[in-house]
């Protein structure tokens, strides 16, 4: 059984403070990500992250020496990166805690069980969860009997294609590759799933030298194209087989060249009715899914009379996905849109 990201953070928010939840899944799939979202449910508390990779015996804690009524003892101060001195709540994310060494993990057990490094604990409303890739993809993933049973282990899910797009336009990422992954939905396939004929991917059954798609690198991507006009396309191209591979590159390419060849915002804006209706279908992708992202109280009464010129494939999409979408509020505000709804309602889900 597997959970999705947003099931692996409602879970962790609910009984973090007093399980540690270790979520294991394929590379790049967002599970760090999952701190920033705990963070703005939990805006009072402190966040630590720390990468379990980097770690060494030292960066957990340091013996000193105390006077006692028999001499002098040893006591051990934990590092600050773990905010136990804080005197706050924190959220503790140990990213990677599959891929520490054996005696960084022995020394966290008593983090992840008793929320206590030394003789310092962590504020009793505190979260502690952990991070890790699956011992099948092959990147030096390892967890021994006495520490699984300190954790409650889950598997994340890889998102769909369709999962991604709708976080993609909550977080600001480039249209055209939203665009992108919604017409290329095998970019985000797991290796689970796929056989060993999808180039795009992450698999540890093929010989990989190269970038492939994950969520991470898609938003990678986005910087990349956002910035295409400083860059110029040669540029931009290259850069994007470094982060999602050449397949990817390739195809994304494509996407950019047809979106240079479309009528641009303004003019849809300007004139709905006269503006340019692309007939070649990765374009229209492109266009209504730059319309989810921009689309303001002001522009989108235009934009349903543009809109009402594509096939009602591409209206439904539009409708579907804008209410998914942080433009959720402006189309449920618009007369036009509601109009669209009541004489369409069958065709949005």
């Amino acid at each position: 059984m597997e959970l999705k990201l947003n099931e692996f953070a409602r879970a962790i928010n609910s009984v973090g403070n007093n399980v540690t939840i270790l979520g294991r899944g394929e590379p790049g799939i967002g599970k760090s990500s999952v701190l920033k979202t705990l963070a703005k449910l939990r805006p009072d508390f402190d966040t630590a992250y720390v990468d379990c990779t980097l770690l060494d015996l030292g960066d957990i804690a340091l013996p000193y020496v105390i006077d006692t009524d028999g001499g002098k003892a040893t006591k051990f101060a934990p590092n600050a990166r773990f905010k136990l001195d804080t005197g706050r709540p924190a959220l503790v994310m140990l990213d990677e805690l599959t891929k520490a060494s054996h005696s960084v993990k022995n020394a966290l057990l008593t983090l992840l069980q008793e929320r206590r490094i030394g003789d310092s604990y962590l504020h009793h409303d505190s979260i502690v969860f952990a991070t890790g890739n699956l011992d099948g993809d092959g990147v030096g993933d390892s967890l021994q009997a006495h520490a699984r049973n300190r954790m409650c282990i889950v598997t994340i899910a890889k998102p769909t294609a369709t999962e991604w797009a709708g976080w993609a336009m909550e977080n600001d990422i480039n249209p055209l590759v939203i665009a992108f992954v919604t017409q290329y939905p095998q970019v985000l396939q797991s290796y689970k799933d796929a056989g060993d004929d999808n180039p795009y991917i992450f698999n540890p059954k093929m010989h990989q030298a190269g970038a492939f798609v994950t969520p991470r690198s898609l938003e990678q991507a986005s910087h990349i194209i956002d910035n295409t006009g400083v860059l110029g396309s040669a540029a931009t191209i290259a850069m994007l087989a470094g982060v999602v591979g050449a397949a990817a590159a390739l195809d994304m390419a494509a996407f950019m060249a047809i979106a240079n060849e479309l009528p641009s915002w303004a003019a849809i804006t300007s004139a709905p009715a006269a503006a340019t209706v692309p007939a070649n279908t990765m374009a229209r992708a492109i266009l209504v899914y730059s319309a989810v992202c921009i689309i303001t109280a002001d522009t989108l009464p235009a934009w349903m009379v543009y809109c009402q010129r594509l096939d009602l494939e591409w209206q439904a999409v539009f409708a579907s996905q804008v209410l998914r979408g942080p433009a959720k509020t402006v189309a449920t505000n618009s007369r036009d849109f509601l109009m669209w709804c009541a004489k369409n309602s069958w065709a949005v889900c």
